[in-house]
């Protein structure tokens, strides 16, 4: 695991922002984050950079302690923060160079100015005369050009357009083809199903949910209206389908096997119509998201090591 956390908490006075997060990403994986907002993706993200310091559990990038190596820790990694603070008074070619001199200069500067050029970017424009979506792309930039193994994108398309959008999606699958580690955070379940290959889901602080996105895209949802009551489904076939829904008149079935042994018996209902579609993202979404009840899955472990509880040191201000 290039990514791991252990029980990892952050409390406040007003209530606990993140409880008990225990994860792991794998070298060269895109992995997305999914929550509301205040279900504690920004936090976890803040953790793992070292600009928070947990209350209690530990987080390690690349083997180092998030805490007391948290210098250490962003030198492998590339932070675009939800909000980026860039200096107002500076052109956009500018402070993409700043950013490259941080990283150690190099080809960096190049990269950079192809990128924000890729994302259709004025840099000749002063930072303070930019609008919100071109502040963001300026950030991106900065970021996605860092020579670093892993990249941590909070709402990387926040503010863009849908054909920037686009640009910025082809960036992530990019680097994951590099072999770089991208976590990505996002509100829009169409991105992420589109470039993540493992997602957590996130609520009131809490890590409800993981799941995979090569799994979630052979299940499949069969809603059928029925012109009689639904036969019983042969014991053959029990352990592949779940029946969530069932009316007079019509039945919802959700499925995670394969649809051709299924075919057979759905051509002996009573239908008068059917529908099958993929299951989708949204739908998993929406089971821990509209269920106030919902639990978390299993029980906390112990941590078996923490790191050091010291301060940590760097800079406030947020450098992609």
């Amino acid at each position: 695991m290039i990514v791991e956390t252990r029980l990892l908490t952050k409390r406040y006075a007003t209530g606990t922002a993140l409880a008990d997060c225990s994860l792991g990403v794998e070298r060269g994986e895109v992995f997305g984050l999914l929550g509301p907002n205040g279900a504690g993706k920004t936090t976890l993200l803040r953790l793992l950079v070292g600009y928070l310091r947990p209350t209690a559990g530990w987080a390690k990038i690349a083997g180092l302690c998030c805490q007391r190596e948290s210098l250490a820790v962003r030198r492998q990694v590339a932070y675009l923060p939800a909000e980026a603070a860039v200096f107002p008074q500076m052109r956009g070619a500018e402070a993409l160079e700043f950013f490259a001199q941080i990283r150690g200069g190099g080809d960096g500067v190049e990269r950079a100015r192809k990128i924000a050029e890729r994302l259709d970017l004025d840099v000749s424009r002063r930072v303070s005369f930019m609008s919100t979506g071109m502040k963001h792309k300026l950030a991106l930039a900065a970021t996605m050009s860092a020579d670093v193994p892993i990249y941590i994108l909070d709402e990387p398309t926040a503010n863009l357009d849908p054909t920037v959008r686009g640009t910025v999606l082809a960036l992530v699958k990019e680097a994951r083809a590099a072999g770089k580690t991208v976590i990505f955070s996002s509100h829009i379940l169409s991105e992420v199903e589109e470039v993540c290959e493992r997602v957590v889901i996130l609520r009131s602080g809490q890590l409800v949910h993981t799941q995979g996105l090569g799994e979630l895209r052979q299940q499949h949802r069969i809603v059928a209206k029925l012109t009689a009551a639904m036969p019983r489904i042969p014991e053959a076939l029990s352990g592949q389908l779940t029946v969530v829904a069932n009316d007079e008149q019509e039945v919802v079935i959700e499925t995670g096997g394969e649809l051709p042994p299924l075919l057979s018996w759905l051509a002996t209902l009573p239908l008068a119509d059917m529908r099958i579609e993929a299951l989708g993202l949204r739908t998993i979404y929406q089971r821990y998201h509209a269920d106030k009840s919902i639990q978390t899955n299993g029980g906390p472990a112990r941590a078996d090591q923490r790191c050091a509880s010291v301060p940590v040191a760097g800079p406030t201000l947020h450098v992609p």
